[in-house]
């Protein structure tokens, strides 16, 4: 078998192959959006997005913001609905750290008047960034008590007693109509669309007309809304007042461009990238307006790896005498981050948590908690393969292991989990979707239905989750926020398994918890020696280590069909769904998933969607632009997406059916937090999978392409795989020289902080 210049190895397609019926192409539908779905000009991650300027450059998958179905949809499902969301519910210690900021607040006297020169403490804090980046001091000299240890995270509580974990809350409550008719009418007289009183009253709050008379810039914290048309409000609201170098407009772009950062995946940012994304913003003093804002506790300042145990100070000095004193080499400065208080709090409970686990488990084979005598040397003994056996034993000696492996490797976890029931002892299994949770049997739980108590076995009378032993398969799609969450919603002596395929695409939401803890090397590491099997297992595991070998597909596992322009691979995309695959693989359209690299386009989600819903679902989307039967994917919160189809609607809302279970969506959320699902990105489509898979890559797609991506995206098909391609030799030279995005993060050095030898 030969493969195409650039295609993926496969069996090459062509015009009345035995897979695909001769048609004449047609020009597909060019950028098509789906009926009652609203123009989103720059999406994160689409060519033309406003990305962040301190967060670097955006992939087409934007690697954590192109899939939660952009921001401005779903923050406005969010602000609407009271939907259950594990992302977004408070941890426990947030409390102790808003009060201190509130606190320091206070103690400043009021903020800087606009353009005024800094005095008192955010003068020092001026000058101490500026020590600490030229070297001169450490990272300390940030901190109002820079001779006290930072503590790893705080809590309103004092040891030994935890805090009682918080049940996963509600979101907020539909605005105050009232609220609503005031915000409209301060947004007609700035000029405002009036579409936003609904969605400004539910982030802002019933003082939301208040707050923007006050600070225009304020409109800024409603997902979606840019700078440019903050500016705008606030010239019309403020007239001759309004100025680039407004104390108040500097402080709402710092968080915006941190909130925007965080939809690219990163908890933090270095100072020089936000200084420079405000110069680039025209902030006139982009130095001061930065330190007004950590003085007044918009942003929080963090110099991890800055304060050494003494012990490593004395070895560095003994290493530097021995290497020719101080002048052989100077060590590498640690960069100053700054970050939010709901990621910083977030990543150090975390970190604090899993430590937590690792110090609370007995290493001698008996539970910790109960102290019941567990043979897991007979578990091991009695495993299916190998992997399986070296997984049980570490599972049993520590708190917290990590397992890696590809999609057969799953059935690792799952004999750790039957063993340990075996032993008397309380474990689950959780997937991210339904989807994976069906692939792992009925007892299986998603991490979401876990954490609201709608599956699994509940909560004891402290709050904690009832259970020894916690397998999270799926783990790279946890953002650091449900990590959290899960992580302090865990007993004292449980078991934490985190199990997942590094090679895929790192969670839509801001984080990436598997790679830091992988990073972190503080626990044991599982590496699972059973390979996915067939074609598409020989073709993915190579794209996993940077190959696009040659495969030999003689069930036609693996097709490739070549088009020139998008309009062609529309055309074919849909002949593959409806016809070819069907007659040739015995896969239904309802079982075949299209995965592409972005919403828009001309052969994104939205024109394959368009063409794919006239062929195999034709109807006037008289239910808010969808009809019964139609495929969608419906996004209840930032990085889930529940695939399902539409089964009627009524004055409640759009009734669905999401992988066996009924949802209704109420009718003000539809627009916002549900698409047609026939195509999905490849983000969208992490941790679940279907008999078949058509992945499209037209010529615009290029320069959305990963090995990441690529390897999620081909390994989504269980028994078929057909690669509409048009991107030539973009395709091999993303596997071999694209890794995954850079997301900076504070995990890392936290847990070696926490967990490094002697603490």
């Amino acid at each position: 078998m030969t493969a195409l210049p650039g295609a993926t190895p496969g069996t090459p397609e062509t015009e009345g192959s035995a897979l695909d019926a001769p048609e004449t192409p047609g020009r597909g539908p060019g950028r098509a959006g789906e009926p009652g779905e609203p123009g989103e000009p720059g999406e994160p991650g689409e060519p033309g997005a406003d990305a962040p300027e301190a967060a670097g450059e955006t992939e087409a998958e934007g690697e954590a913001g192109a899939d939660t179905t952009d921001s401005a949809e779903t923050g406005t499902a969010q602000a609407d609905a009271a939907e259950v969301s594990e992302a977004q519910a408070e941890l426990a210690a947030q409390r102790d750290l808003r009060e201190r900021i509130e606190k320091r607040k206070a103690e400043k006297g009021g903020p800087v008047e606009a353009g005024a020169k800094l005095s008192g403490t955010a003068a020092d804090l001026l000058a101490a960034v500026r020590a600490v980046e030229s070297g001169e001091k450490p990272g300390t000299a940030f901190f109002e008590a820079p001779t006290a240890p930072r503590r790893p995270a705080p809590s309103s509580v004092p040891p030994p007693e935890r805090p009682r974990v918080p049940e996963p809350g509600r979101g907020p409550r539909p605005a105050d109509p009232g609220a609503v008719a005031a915000v409209l009418e301060v947004l007609v007289s700035g000029g405002a669309p009036e579409e936003l009183a609904t969605r400004v009253a539910g982030v802002l709050g019933e003082q939301a007309a208040e707050a923007l008379r006050e600070d225009p810039w304020r409109l800024l914290a409603v997902p979606g809304v840019q700078p440019d048309q903050a500016d705008g409000f606030a010239r019309a609201l403020l007239g001759p007042e309004c100025g680039p170098g407004d104390a108040r407009r500097a402080a709402a772009l710092v968080t915006w461009l941190l909130e925007r950062a965080a939809l690219q995946g990163h908890t933090a940012l270095e100072s020089a990238s936000v200084r420079s994304a405000l110069a680039a913003r025209s902030v006139p003093e982009p130095d001061e307006a930065l330190q007004q804002a950590i003085a007044e506790g918009a942003v929080l300042v963090f110099q991890d790896g800055a304060e050494e145990p003494e012990e490593t100070r004395e070895d560095a000095e003994a290493t530097e005498e021995s290497e020719g004193g101080p002048g052989a080499e100077a060590a590498e400065p640690v960069p100053v981050l700054l970050g939010l208080d709901r990621y910083a709090l977030a990543e150090e409970s975390l970190a604090d948590g899993l430590a937590r686990l690792v110090k609370t488990v007995q290493a001698d084979g008996t539970d910790a908690d109960a102290g019941r005598p567990a043979s897991w040397e007979g578990a091991a003994a009695a495993a299916g393969s190998p992997s399986a056996a070296e997984l049980i034993r570490a599972a049993a000696a520590h708190g917290l292991v990590v397992h890696t492996g590809g999609e057969a490797a799953r059935a690792e976890p799952a004999a750790l989990v039957e063993a340990a029931r075996s032993l008397g002892l309380r474990a689950v299994a959780t997937a991210h979707s339904e989807n994976g949770r069906r692939r792992l049997g009925a007892d299986a739980v998603t991490v979401q239905g876990l954490l609201t108590g709608a599956q699994g076995p509940g909560r004891d009378g402290d709050g904690t989750l009832a259970l020894d032993l916690l397998a999270v398969l799926d783990a790279p799609q946890l953002d650091v926020e449900t990590a959290a969450m899960l992580v302090e919603s865990l007993p004292d002596g449980c078991r934490l398994v985190l199990s997942g395929d590094p090679g895929v695409l790192w969670s839509a939401g801001a984080g990436r918890v598997f790679a830091d803890v992988l990073a972190a090397r503080v626990c044991p590491q599982i590496a699972s020696r059973t390979p996915d099997p067939g074609p598409l297992g020989e073709l993915v595991s190579g794209i996993g280590i940077g190959e696009l070998a040659q495969v030999d597909a003689p069930g036609k596992e693996v097709v490739i069909v070549p088009v020139r322009d998008a309009g062609e691979a529309v055309h074919r995309t849909v002949q593959l769904v409806a016809d070819s695959v069907p007659r040739a693989i015995g896969v239904p359209a309802s079982e075949t998933q299209v995965i592409t690299v972005g919403h828009g386009g001309s052969a994104g989600t939205r024109a394959l969607n368009a063409a794919l819903k006239q062929r195999l679902n034709p109807g006037p989307g008289r239910f808010g632009g969808f009809d019964e039967a139609d495929r969608i994917a419906y996004t209840p919160a930032p990085g889930r997406v529940l695939a399902g189809t539409v089964v009627s609607a009524d004055e409640e809302g759009l009734r669905l059916d999401c992988e066996g279970a009924p949802v209704v969506v109420a009718r003000e959320q539809v627009e916002s937090s549900v698409r047609h699902g026939w195509a999905l990105t490849a983000h969208q489509a992490a941790g679940m999978r279907w008999p078949a898979a058509v992945v499209v890559l037209p010529g615009d797609a290029a320069q959305g392409l990963s090995r990441p991506w690529v390897y999620t995206a081909f390994g989504r098909g269980e028994r078929h795989l057909s690669v509409v391609h048009g991107v030539d030799q973009a395709l091999p030279r993303a596997v071999a020289e694209i890794p995954s995005q850079h997301r900076t993060t504070r995990l890392c050095p936290l847990l070696t902080g926490l967990l490094a030898p002697g603490r």
